[in-house]
This record gives C-alpha cells, structure tokens and sequence, in this order.
C-alpha cells in the first residue's frame, strides 16, 4: 500500500513538474534611463500591451545608477564611445530646454516679459572665466539657480549648447532627476532653472506649471526678445515652434533608446521595433519633439529585422 501511494505521489510530482516547465517563458522587458521619458515610455507600454497582451514591459527607476540588469536603456545625451560600440540605437524623438523661474521671483517680474539674450544666459547661469566683467550688464533681480549634481543629459546638453560643460554650471547642485529642479524653484521664491517642456507645462491643460513664470528668449539672435517671441503660454504652440527649427538659444537634443548589440533580449527588439514604428505620434503630448522624417526613416531601417 504504502509502495503504491509512493508511486501515486511520485506521478503526480512529475506532472506538476512537466506543467511548470511547459509554460511559456516569461515575455519580461525591463527598461530604464532618463527620468524624464519615464511618462512617454509608460504610454508605449499601454499602448503596446494592447496588441501584445503577453508581454510584460517594465520600467525599473533609475537612481544614482542604473539598474543591475535592463534590457532597453532611454539617455538623453550621447554616450561614451565604449558604450556605444557595444549597443544598437534608435533615435525616436528630441527635446528642447527652457529657462525658468518661481512665479513669485523678482527675477520672473524682471525677465519674465524683457526675456534673455545669450548674453544673460551666459552671464546667468555660467562661471564663464574669460568673461570681461566690466561688459557685463547689471541684473535686475536677485536669483538662486538649481541644478543637477549628477552627470544627466539635460545639464550637459544646456552647458555644451553655450560653449560650456556641465560643471560650469552656477548654482545650487541638487541629487535627484530633472522633477526635483522644478519643485526646488516651487519652493524658493528666488528660484530659476531650465528644463524640458514636459516637466513644465501640465500635460492635460497644456499650460504652464502653476507657480512658475517660463523665461522667453531671443530666438532670433537681434539682442531682444520681441513680441512673436514670446510664445510660452501653451505647450502645444511651444512644440510646433521648436519644430519649426533653425531658434537660437533653445538647446534641443536628441532622445534614444538602445540595446545590446550580441545579446539583444528578442522581446526588447520586437518593443523596439514596434516604437520605431508607432511611438511618434505620442511625443508632442508629453513634450517632445519629433524627428525630421528623413532621419526618422533612416533609423526605422536599423531594426527592421525579422523577430523568431
């Protein structure tokens, strides 16, 4: 008796193990980078797992560092040539950065119609040693800049767009993402910064953030900041401008997502690919930027490749 229940047990053993083996693996992506494309990247994935309701596509926060084991990263600036050689990229969108301040700051009353030159966002925001001080223009408000501590694409991207590095950059330095800049600036009424559209602007009404002023500046390059502009109060109008291209003094970069080159999950690539071809109608609404259609066509060919 005892021998048969042994075996009975031992059969049952076996078919609960060739059950759990039997299921299909785990369709698990897990993607991480700038914080920033966390909100655009989330739409992707609701999106995509309409159509591809298997598929389990994460976001896993970076931190101080990135997670120990990802599978599509999302930067905001151009890698170290190391990295590059062991990745494949598709550049998908851009952004654009923008200068602004606490609602509240004499610096918003000051510049927040007047606007600034490159001159002043220099002479602002930068520890420029070569600057001739004595041609210097006297500022018209007291202010306290924010800024990232961490190397992050947004603080070298506004840096190298004005002839600088990103530890040229005055101010406070504080650890965190992007987000974190904008709350300091809500909470010191001398505050100002830059930033990308999508943290500044309310993704739903498209207006400005509550308690900020957005700093206008000169375009055009003539030293002013004349009426048209000035075109900051919705954020749509704010996308089709910097798309219309060829703006001074907007730095504008470009956003991508990579994977590995010899050891790509295959769900990654088919997420990717999927990306390349739908992800570009989502961009404007969290504020980005898209590509010009040449280039995005030419990207779209690296991953066209068939999926097993």
């Amino acid at each position: 008796m005892k021998s048969f229940i042994s075996v009975v047990i031992l059969y049952f053993l076996v078919l609960f193990t060739v059950a759990v083996f039997a299921q299909p693996a785990e369709k698990k992506v897990v993607i991480t980078g700038v914080r920033f494309a966390y909100p655009v990247v989330q739409k992707w994935i609701e999106v995509y797992n309409i159509s591809n309701p298997d598929a389990k596509v994460v976001i896993e926060s970076r931190t101080t560092t990135d997670p120990s084991s990802y599978d599509v990263l999302i930067e905001a600036f151009e890698q170290d040539n190391a990295t590059r050689e062991s990745r494949d990229y598709l550049y998908l969108g851009r952004y654009a950065l923008i200068p602004f301040a606490n609602a509240k700051s004499t610096f918003a009353h000051a510049y927040g119609e007047k606007g600034l030159t490159a001159d002043l966002i220099k002479q602002i925001f930068f520890n420029d040693i070569y600057a001739d001080k004595k041609k210097q223009k006297e500022l018209e408000a007291d202010f306290t800049i924010y800024t990232r501590l961490q190397k992050a694409g947004a603080p070298i991207t506004f840096a190298k767009y004005f002839g600088y590095e990103q530890a040229n950059i005055k101010g406070k330095a504080i650890s965190g993402a992007d987000e974190h800049l904008v709350k300091a600036v809500l909470k010191d009424s001398t505050g100002i910064s830059y930033n990308v559209p999508g943290l500044l602007y309310d993704l739903k009404t498209r207006k400005p953030q509550a308690g900020l002023t957005i700093i206008p500046v000169d375009i055009d390059g003539n030293g002013k900041v004349s009426n048209d502009e000035r075109f900051y109060d919705n954020l749509d109008t704010v996308i089709d401008k910097i798309e219309e291209g060829n703006l001074k003094n907007i730095p504008v970069e470009f956003l991508h997502l990579s994977i590995a080159k010899n050891s790509a999950n295959p769900e990654a690539l088919k997420f990717i690919q999927w990306v390349a071809a739908n992800g570009q109608d989502v961009l404007a609404e969290f504020g980005f930027l898209k590509l010009d259609p040449k280039r995005f066509q030419e990207e779209k060919t690296k991953f066209n490749v068939a999926i097993n």
